[in-house]
């Protein structure tokens, strides 16, 4: 259902590469987003967590790399608590602009996986994403 899927576009004053590292280093993901157990790669489970006492981390959101084309585009599955297991999927395309990078992200199937809440956790992933990104912007540039 593309009239529910999640658009966003976000301009950096910095190379493909560099944002591309945002998104795959696990490093960099806690910076802006959430800190990775491990960094993203070409056909790997990935698991974003949060750190509870005594250094234990519980996942937040979990998935796999689907598409790993650097540093022009990622996809991955992303699935949440609320989605019950059930897997959305996240396309990351990364594209040259003058004087810097467009990154433009795609969050699909978010009613499918979600049923009779859609409309809530639409509103809270759009919302997320943009605060994420406003975090994302500081950090790239």
């Amino acid at each position: 259902m593309s009239n529910t899927s999640i658009n966003k576009s976000v301009f950096f004053r910095a190379l493909r590469e560099v944002v591309w590292e945002f998104l795959t280093d696990k490093d960099k993901l806690g910076e802006w987003y959430h800190p990775a157990l491990d960094s993203l790669s070409a056909d790997t489970e990935y698991s974003l967590v949060k750190s509870e006492g005594a250094g234990e981390k519980t996942p937040l959101i979990t998935g796999r790399v689907l598409e790993f084309e650097p540093p022009t585009k990622l996809v991955t599955t992303f699935v949440i608590g609320p989605f019950q297991g059930k897997e959305t999927t996240i396309t990351w395309v990364l594209e040259e602009v003058a004087g810097g990078t467009k990154l433009a992200l795609t969050h699909e199937g978010i009613a499918e996986a979600s049923g009779g809440a859609a409309l809530d956790l639409m509103m809270a992933l759009d919302k997320g994403w943009d605060e994420h990104f406003a975090t994302l912007r500081v950090a790239v540039n």
